[in-house]
């Protein structure tokens, strides 16, 4: 049900979205030049609705893995971060350090050392999202839960792993809240790298149209990267509710 509540929405806010641009092309007289007639936009939606669907799956394949390292990074280094000793001070004093250097700017260095292929996408998606999830977990690791952790600390029973746990249990929204929303990070980090210098997926489709100066599939582009964002988010959501679920024993 939530894959097609997600679609709906999304289709609701891009027709919008068209509503307003055509109104205000009619409304000024713009030129088709500049805002391509609807007679245009249908044309080429035929013309590259396939090789466009081609280009956006093999995105968001690209932006599933980068987002699924990022969790893992953000995990092991939020984990570290959290220990209040001199090397979670350390890695999390790099992190801060490493997130002042735009992506536009670090790119070069990726693009010379992992050339334009898809390990440079991989890399940049997951650091574009892999900041707003380190954060996350350095907060939910660095918050106690007295009650629980006081019960398997008087008991011997608490360790490192274990205390994680179940911060992390008593959490749980909120990791799966901002997994979600990271999940958006990743597609638009993927984008990013096709567009800078990559030769695959919907990013650099979109950068070929720009040089052309194609409007109507630019749109197009827009519309696929919105369709297979929302079909993801509803994804990781329905997973979401399923672990809670799981971990609750109750309704969600």
């Amino acid at each position: 049900m939530a894959f097609f509540e997600r679609i709906f929405q999304f289709v609701i806010i891009f027709v919008l979205f068209l509503l307003i641009l055509y109104g205000v092309k009619y409304a000024f007289h713009i030129s088709d030049y500049v805002i391509p007639g609807v007679n245009e936009l249908v044309g080429e939606t035929r013309a590259v609705s396939m090789g466009y669907g081609e280009a956006t799956l093999n995105t968001f394949l690209v932006a599933v893995i980068g987002h699924i390292s990022s969790i893992f990074l953000a995990i092991s280094v939020g984990s570290l971060s959290s220990l209040k000793s001199w090397a979670g001070r350390l890695a999390k004093t790099t992190s801060y350090n490493l997130q002042a250097y735009p992506v536009v700017a670090v790119s070069p260095i990726i693009f010379i050392f992992f050339g334009d292929g898809i390990a440079s996408r991989i890399l940049i998606a997951s650091l574009i999202c892999y900041f707003p999830l380190l954060l996350s977990f350095i907060g939910i690791f660095s918050t106690p839960v007295p009650e629980v952790e006081h019960f398997f600390s008087m008991t011997r029973r608490l360790t490192r792993p274990l205390m994680f746990k179940i911060r992390t249990v008593e959490n749980l929204d909120k990791v799966i809240t901002v997994v979600v929303g990271s999940g958006t990070l990743a597609m638009v980090g993927t984008i990013v790298a096709e567009f800078l210098a990559a030769t695959n997926g919907i990013g650099y489709q979109i950068r070929k149209a720009l040089y052309q100066s194609n409007l109507s599939r630019i749109l197009i582009a827009l519309f696929m990267i919105g369709l297979v964002s929302s079909l993801y988010l509803a994804l990781l959501e329905t997973i979401g509710k399923g672990i809670k679920k799981r971990i609750t024993g109750g309704e969600v």
